[in-house]
């Protein structure tokens, strides 16, 4: 019998021991006092969350494999809120204060002068997000997305948009087929003369430097704990 307890004990440890344990979460990013990114996952890598404490919203943008932008990161606006990964293949953004997220991308077409349609993440400098509005500097382009608003001429019901081609030749972007909505993707200058959002007026005067931010109250970069939730 008491063998039997003996065996009994020993199996109930190994059993605790066994027991697969919870994947660590941490603040990885804090916008400001109340709104924060938390990933969940071991060695930096996992689930990507918001939160925003002030709104009581808290949102999921990565189900798995999220790994940190470790570049300069300055992000005050609030009702557009953009995030990207380490690859900086993409971008998870959302219109209305991180209820609900989306993916924007960059313009297909030529963004770099070697004719990539996309900044090349070894490349990427910084990522600045104020007034709605983002701004990814490379090394050699600045990438951007929309002014905050659509033009009203493509909004259903509108009239459409006239523009002249390079071949002289009458053209309307039509309310029907209006393109990329307003944040949704990111070019450069080069690319937007290839593109007809350059028609749009959420699209021109965009400026040639990341504008400046002035006393912003959160994280300059993205911070995260490789051994959080290891046995020390």
């Amino acid at each position: 019998m008491k063998g039997l307890t003996t065996l009994m004990l020993t199996l109930a440890i190994t059993g605790c021991q066994a027991r697969p344990q919870q994947p660590p979460t941490q603040v990885v990013y804090r916008f400001d006092d109340h709104r924060y990114l938390e990933l969940k996952g071991w060695n930096c890598e996992g689930e990507l969350w918001f939160t925003d404490a002030q709104r009581s919203i808290h949102t999921q943008l990565y189900f798995q494999y999220y790994r940190i932008f470790t570049r300069q990161l300055i992000h005050p606006s609030e009702r557009y809120i953009a995030v990207p990964s380490w690859e900086v293949t993409g971008f998870r953004v959302s219109r209305d204060y991180g209820q609900t997220w989306q993916v924007a991308g960059f313009s297909p077409g030529p963004n770099e002068l070697n004719g990539m349609d996309r900044a090349p993440g070894e490349d990427a400098l910084s990522f600045t997000v104020v007034n709605d509005q983002g701004f990814l500097q490379t090394k050699h382009s600045l990438y951007t997305s929309s002014k905050p608003f659509e033009d009203p001429r493509i909004l259903p019901g509108g009239p459409g948009i006239p523009f002249v081609s390079e071949d002289g030749a009458n053209h309307i972007l039509e309310a029907q087929y209006p393109g990329e909505a307003w944040g949704m993707v990111y070019m450069t200058k080069l690319g937007l003369e290839q593109n007809t959002a350059q028609f749009k007026t959420n699209w021109q005067d965009l400026p040639d430097h990341v504008p400046e931010v002035k006393n912003y109250q959160g994280w300059d970069r993205m911070r995260c704990d490789m051994n959080a939730g290891k046995a020390k």
